[in-house]
């Protein structure tokens, strides 16, 4: 999308998966790209050479530390939230620290990066959260914790939509649907259960994601704002 040549953009969650392929692809559209990573070291590196973007260590789950690292990247026009964690198993027996972890991550960062970005970011500028297709749809027990978050983005979503709308920022969710990263391997123990349910049998890709992102962040999708995009495979359908 050339209407973002030259656009700062940072990506909250960038060294691997989705967030890699999304850094890869505002980079490839001509946007000045920072990423954050928590633990990936060796990978963020790898990614900032092959891309030219900047990676900045830095975790979600530390609010203050994640309010600095977005204010400390200035004035961006694109903020991508990438980062997540999922916590899964029978909820009686889920360690509570787990899943409070994963709501800082997944629910509190998010909040917090938008509001800290929108604070310098200039009239027209773009906030995409990427979600989950579980934030409508759970066919499967074990996920309760983890569809609620994603549950919370869409409510996060609308509502700050309509919060920076007066100044034409729009917000909006990307919600993949089993997708081939390390987390979530096309050919994992889960892969012949979760195509059972999918109108597409086969796991999506992290560029398709990424591709879906670069539209909703260009001159193109200014007039869609607090709304849920899901790519998924019709796993929700």
């Amino acid at each position: 999308m050339a209407d973002i040549m030259g656009k700062k953009a940072l990506v909250i969650g960038g060294s691997r998966g989705i967030g890699a392929a999304i850094v890869t692809r505002l980079a490839a559209d001509g946007a000045q790209v920072d990423f954050t990573y928590a633990g990936s070291r060796e990978s963020a590196e790898a990614l900032a050479q092959k891309t030219g973007a900047t990676a900045i260590r830095s975790d979600a789950a530390d609010r203050d530390g994640l309010i600095k690292t977005v204010r400390d990247a200035g004035p961006v026009d694109i903020l991508v939230f990438n980062a997540g964690l999922l916590v899964a198993g029978d909820p009686l027996e889920l360690a509570a620290d787990n899943v409070d972890r994963m709501i800082d991550v997944n629910v509190r960062a998010p909040y917090h990066a938008a509001v800290e970005a929108a604070r310098a970011m200039p009239d027209g500028g773009r906030i995409v959260f990427v979600g989950s297709v579980n934030g409508d749809s759970m066919p499967f027990p074990g996920l309760a914790a983890y569809a609620m978050t994603k549950s919370a983005l869409q409510g996060m979503t609308r509502g700050l939509a309509r919060d920076f709308g007066p100044r034409e920022i729009t917000v909006n969710v990307v919600q993949p649907g089993p997708t081939d990263t390390e987390m979530n391997p096309a050919d994992g123990p889960m892969a012949e259960l979760m195509h059972s349910v999918m109108a597409i049998k086969r796991h999506g890709n992290a560029m398709e994601v990424a591709s879906l992102v670069s539209y909703l962040v260009s001159a193109d999708a200014r007039g869609i704002t607090g709304a849920m995009h899901t790519i998924d495979g019709g796993f929700g359908a």
